[in-house]
């Protein structure tokens, strides 16, 4: 295990933006709102953390996760240093997502309206692996 690991547990903050590179592969980001233990008056009341996920984890993203779906991601925290149009250096940093997975119940989600779109289920709430699915999900 790597010594710079991360695992959080939040609700999405909006829908993934999903880019397309040239080579048959994805990337997905997106913005992870984590609730803060200890809340103290005038201080933020959750931290954000801005995920990357690649290849098998961008396409999961792309078709399972929406604003609002509770996910747990393991990864690990990158800085990407630049320096802004006004000569500004800036220090942002990332979680470089290894794996993601939902947080909460389909029942759960449901109730909270945010069960994922597009995926389509059987009579008991599975989702149907018929449809050459299986060969997508990044934990196979």
């Amino acid at each position: 295990m790597a010594l710079n690991t991360i695992i959080i547990c939040g609700r999405l903050t909006r829908d993934p933006e999903i880019r397309n590179t040239g080579s048959d592969s994805c990337v997905a980001r997106y913005t992870v709102a984590v609730d803060r233990t200890y809340k103290r008056e005038g201080s933020p009341d959750a931290d954000f953390f801005d995920c990357v996920a690649f290849k098998k984890g961008a396409e999961f993203a792309d078709k399972f996760l929406n604003k609002g779906t509770k996910v747990i991601v393991q990864g690990t925290m990158q800085c990407e240093p630049y320096t802004d149009k006004d000569g500004n250096k800036k220090y942002p940093w990332q979680l470089l997502v290894n794996t993601c997975e939902f947080a909460e119940s389909k029942k759960t989600a449901e109730e909270n309206g945010t069960k994922p779109s597009g995926v389509k289920t059987d009579k008991n709430g599975y989702v149907d692996v018929s449809d050459g699915i299986m060969e997508d999900l990044p934990f196979m």
